[in-house]
């Protein structure tokens, strides 16, 4: 059986692949409905139902946003991709921006929900971003799975050197011969036509691999169907550290620069012509001067002869991908005092360090954020000096 245990590693390999292929590929078609929706919140006139229609593009975007890095994220946890940037947070603090995330799904469905939270304040070490899509993948689960207007517990407690974060609700339950298996990926209680939840079924795998990659476990309990469930995270307590922490330093503030407030020379360059082109649009409605190239090298070509302030570089580009588009434009001459900002589809650390090295100066993960890029533009200083972190000589 070892060459057909080979074989099997090899196609669950190439599925996670496909996965991972596949949630990049999906990301894409979302950024230019992004930028148009954005574009068309501008607008000026606007009728009470076009607001109400592009409210419904908009959250609709971001639940397929949300979905897709799920899908994303599993394939890329299962394949070893996924690195930890652990911190020190009160577990208060972390358990209270997960239930803000998870609030307008709790009150959508009317649930009533109770924190209960430790006494005393316990530090925990971990991933923020992650941890806290952990327990927001638990509270979606519980508003899901339970009935309008029912009831949600998120409590907290200690146990030796571990805490145990739990998330109770009076919603479905688990059959029991469900329980073993409802961590594993693309498990849905209820495969009938009638089911009344959509969703891959990756949440709770997502939830699990996550917590293990902490050093941590996840339990799952239920009386039966129709009973609720509980869902018992553990993890370990932040050892007792000094308490200046070089991580909580106040972030420095960039200096305002003469020009920052006033319209930028920009240039787009992407493959996707609708990302282009709802991209560029974008910024020209913001003020900017916009030139749109689809390829590596005629972004290239264009940085000399249109001296943009800032250039957004498509990472999979043909004729040259972005990386070397990057390393193109920072070998020009004054190629050293533009902006260079990485849009792409992959949001992994390793993307971001590859990003760096080829001379980007910001890495934007598709579908990007149209305040985020708002603020980024506020806050590229004119006349920047050629060090910056990641570049250095």
């Amino acid at each position: 059986g070892g060459e057909n245990l080979g074989e099997a590693n090899t196609a669950d390999r190439s599925k996670d692949e496909f996965l991972a292929t596949l949630a990049h590929e999906l990301r894409n078609p979302l950024a230019p409905i992004r930028n148009a929706v954005e574009l068309l919140r501008r607008t000026a006139q606007q009728s009470s139902e076009i607001e109400r229609v592009q409210e419904i593009i908009g959250r609709q975007v971001g639940h397929m946003t949300r979905m897709i890095d799920d899908l994303l994220d599993v394939s890329r946890i299962t394949l070893g991709r996924i690195v930890l940037h652990k911190e020190r947070i009160r577990l208060d603090v972390l358990l209270q921006q997960s239930v803000e995330a998870a609030r307008p799904a709790i009150e959508a469905a009317r649930h009533e929900l109770t924190v209960s939270q430790l006494a005393e304040p316990v530090e925990l070490l971990v991933d923020v971003t992650r941890m806290s899509q952990v327990i927001v993948n638990l509270l979606d689960n519980s508003a899901k799975y339970t009935a309008p207007g029912g009831r949600i517990w998120l409590s907290a407690w200690r146990e030796g050197d571990e805490v145990v974060v739990s998330v109770r609700d009076t919603g479905e339950g688990i059959a029991p011969q469900l329980l073993p298996r409802v961590f594993d990926l693309f498990t849905q209680a209820d495969s009938t036509l009638e089911r009344r939840q959509g969703g891959l079924g990756i949440g709770l795998t997502l939830v699990e691999r996550l917590v293990k990659l902490h050093g941590g476990s996840v339990e799952a309990r239920s009386a039966g169907s129709g009973q609720g469930s509980e869902f018992l995270v553990s993890l370990p307590v932040a050892s007792s550290a000094p308490a200046d922490d070089p991580m909580h330093d106040p972030p420095r503030q960039a200096e305002a620069s003469p020009g920052a407030r006033h319209g930028r020379r920009i240039l787009v360059a992407d493959d996707n012509v609708d990302a282009a082109e709802s991209l560029s649009l974008l910024l020209q409605a913001s003020g900017h001067e916009i030139r749109t190239v689809y390829d590596g090298a005629a972004a290239v070509e264009e940085v000399q002869r249109f001296r943009p302030d800032v250039v957004f570089l498509d990472i999979g580009m043909p004729r040259m991908n972005g990386y070397d588009a990057a390393r193109a434009i920072r070998a020009l001459p004054g190629g050293r005092d533009v902006v260079l900002i990485a849009i792409t589809g992959w949001g992994q650390a390793e993307d971001r360090r590859k990003a760096a090295e080829a001379g980007f100066d910001h890495h934007l993960t598709k579908p990007a954020d149209p305040e985020v890029l708002h603020r980024l533009l506020e806050e590229v200083g004119t006349g920047r000096t050629a060090a910056r972190p990641g570049t250095a000589g």
